[in-house]
């Protein structure tokens, strides 16, 4: 491969990588820009390799690769978030939301069951939808603009961290399991520490918040067929992790059995003629643009795992202990998007014990909290609170940077604890 090439194809990656920090400023989505690039450098390599018929036979090659493991990670996440899209319109998301909340609360006690909520929710749903249904209440609320960035930092961290123990809460932490690096039952054990570092955030945050809060409790419409198929849903879940434990099946197949069992339920149970022929178009309400934006960043990190850039990553490994390397990892996450950031550790071939993959799972899971900009969660946020800004945000980082590395340290503990390694 010539010089001029790699400098090209480096220059497109870390334009991309502009482009998804500069969003805001530049006001073009971020999945056009890194599916553009993605798409364009892989353009490029098919160009200037067909001269050499093993050149271009070896580009083809690294192509079907990056392209299987995506649409293994795209399916995942269109069923995945199919039944939110399903539930969440169907108000029966906000139905649990109203059903352990009294119409009258302190605000303290209101933040540690916000944390709660965010914890468990995100592990269920997306990052995205977990976010937007914990804002949205927050805002109801009508607290003051220092109260709410306070509620909403919260939210961005704990829905952060309840992501990291489940593959269906979080992207990277589906990538690196997918990747064979974790098993579902040791990933299970991060939900501990995970959890403990939220509660120690929410106790930092509450000083100060002594008064009292009216809650407009709301109750939605609840049909038999919605009930089954959050039953399905939740049964998918389960089915996944035992099916995957006992048999070697991939989630993968599991969700999407699971999302046609959805389907078939809508259409045998739904006395609504109207519902069952839409039933399909709740594909169409999840959010494509997410994942258009892992499919062009991914694209471009299969393309620097072609030209052979991502061996930089490993010399971090290589003169720090790999503990050291993945806290650091975690905290450039909050100024590098994660899914970007996991997808070249992955590719780059790093060799690690299963306690330290755990440990690189927690950091590039909650790391991007640490910063505004460093998670989805965080963005979503951004956009929905007036005054949650950078600089607002950034005024918690030593506090949320404490407990990310109480969650880190005691992530490594109890998986060499349990694990021996």
């Amino acid at each position: 491969m010539s010089e001029v090439l790699q400098i090209v194809l480096i220059s497109l990656a870390v334009l991309a990588l502009l482009g998804v920090v500069l969003e805001d400023i530049i006001h073009v989505n971020k999945a056009k820009i890194t599916l553009f690039l993605g798409t364009f450098s892989w353009f490029l390599l098919y160009v200037f390799h067909s001269g050499s018929p093993e050149e271009a036979e070896a580009v083809a090659i690294g192509f079907e690769e990056n392209v299987a493991e995506i649409a293994s990670l795209w399916l995942f996440l269109v069923a995945a978030m199919t039944f939110v899209a399903y539930l969440n319109k169907k108000g029966m998301i906000e139905n649990v939301i109203h059903l352990f909340l009294p119409r009258q609360i302190k605000e303290r006690s209101l933040l540690f069951l916000t944390a709660i909520f965010c914890f468990i929710f995100s592990s269920l749903a997306d990052n995205i939808t977990a976010t937007l249904v914990s804002v949205t209440l927050i805002l109801s609320l009508n607290l003051s603009t220092k109260k709410t960035i306070r509620f909403a930092t919260l939210v961005v961290f704990a829905v952060n961290s309840g992501g990291v123990s489940l593959i269906t809460g979080d992207v990277t932490t589906l990538m690196i399991f997918l990747d064979g690096k974790v098993n579902i039952l040791d990933l299970l054990m991060l939900s501990l520490p995970a959890f403990t570092a939220v509660m120690v955030l929410a106790l930092l945050l509450s000083r100060g918040l002594n008064d009292t809060v009216e809650i407009n409790i709301r109750h939605n419409e609840v049909r038999p067929v919605d009930l089954m198929i959050a039953g399905a849903f939740l049964c998918t879940i389960v089915t996944t992790i035992v099916a995957n434990v006992l048999f070697g099946i991939p989630p993968v197949l599991m969700f999407l059995l699971g999302m046609a069992t959805m389907f078939l339920i809508a259409r045998f149970f739904d006395s609504d003629e109207k519902e069952e022929q839409q039933i399909l178009e709740y594909i169409r309400v999840i959010e494509f643009e997410t994942l258009l934006f892992f499919l062009g960043i991914l694209l471009l990190v299969g393309m620097l795992k072609e030209i052979e850039v991502l061996d930089a990553i490993v010399r971090m490994y290589e003169i720090l202990p790999p503990t050291l390397a993945n806290f650091l990892m975690g905290v450039l996450s909050s100024a590098i998007d994660n899914v970007p950031l996991t997808a070249a550790l992955l590719k780059a071939g790093i060799v690690m014990t299963e306690a330290e993959w755990l440990g690189l799972t927690y950091a590039v899971g909650v790391g991007g909290s640490l910063l505004v900009i460093g998670s989805a969660a965080g963005i979503v946020a951004m956009s929905k609170v007036d005054g949650l800004t950078f600089g607002s945000y950034a005024r918690y980082s030593f506090v949320l940077l404490l407990v990310y590395a109480i969650g880190y340290a005691a992530s490594i503990g109890l998986a060499q604890l349990v694990l021996g390694n």
